[in-house]
């Protein structure tokens, strides 16, 4: 029986983010949730972190594994996987965090993007829900956030990465599940889980990530008590679209380490 990896995906994603990862490990198998408020995911009375590490300790107990499964979070998923590692550290194997969300958002030198980003949600939230949908699914944004962010100079690549964000970017279920989770996303970061995740840690970054630059990774590395980072060179914050062979190389090693 192969051993499970239970993958959370990114803000505003959905389990297709993750699925070229999975792919490229087959000799496990890669368990795939929408989170709540996104795609197929459940619905929750609030989207704050404490709901969203509550829903997977649900969902992980809902799952009857026999043998605990490694864990493994991108981006905004990597916020809820290192909170729910510290509270629930034995259900799980090993925890994976795959371009953390290492300092505090404003901080970092996409602050003034991040400081935008504020605007654009917060203009989405007092909208009318009709024009409020349309606009934060507006192709134009998407297309700049998608460009922002992939740094490939593959063209057919890039066309790719720009459909995949066209596709699954705008699943989200309503204003309040999108406004909730920005918040949350942009409110809390690994920094706060890190002195209190006592499992072996795997740290996944591209050296060109601008939410998260590689110095602000090597300090939330002193931060946990048993982790490795691992740097995949000429990649961005898009490491499960642009490089999903070296990220699964890097987590099955991980996996098979004592």
């Amino acid at each position: 029986m192969s051993q499970k990896i239970i993958m959370i995906h990114g803000f505003r994603g959905t389990h297709h983010g993750l699925a070229l990862i999975a792919k490229n490990l087959p000799s496990y198998e890669s368990i795939i949730p929408d989170l709540p408020g996104f795609g197929e995911g459940d619905t929750l009375n609030s989207y704050d972190l404490a709901s969203y590490v509550e829903w997977l300790h649900g969902y992980i107990k809902l799952l009857g594994l026999v043998e605990k499964p490694i864990l493994l979070g991108h981006s905004f998923g990597s916020i809820i996987c290192a909170a729910y590692a510290a509270k629930y550290p034995e259900t799980f194997d090993k925890l994976i965090l795959v371009n953390p969300i290492g300092a505090p958002a404003l901080e970092g030198p996409r602050g003034a993007l991040t400081k935008l980003a504020q605007f654009y949600y917060w203009l989405g939230d007092v909208l009318p829900d009709k024009a409020a949908r349309a606009w934060l699914a507006a192709k134009p944004v998407v297309y700049i956030m998608s460009t922002t962010m992939a740094k490939t100079r593959d063209r057919e690549l890039r066309r790719w990465i720009h459909n995949q964000h066209f596709t699954y970017f705008s699943r989200f279920h309503n204003t309040k599940s999108i406004m909730e989770a920005f918040n949350t996303s942009v409110t809390h970061n690994v920094r706060e889980s890190a002195p209190f995740v006592t499992s072996k840690t795997l740290l996944i970054a591209g050296d060109k990530d601008d939410i998260t630059p590689l110095a602000k990774q090597q300090e939330l590395l002193k931060m946990f008590p048993h982790a490795e980072l691992k740097v995949i060179k000429g990649v961005g914050h898009l490491t499960h679209y642009e490089t999903p062979d070296q990220v699964a190389a890097l987590v099955q090693a991980f996996i098979k380490s004592v």
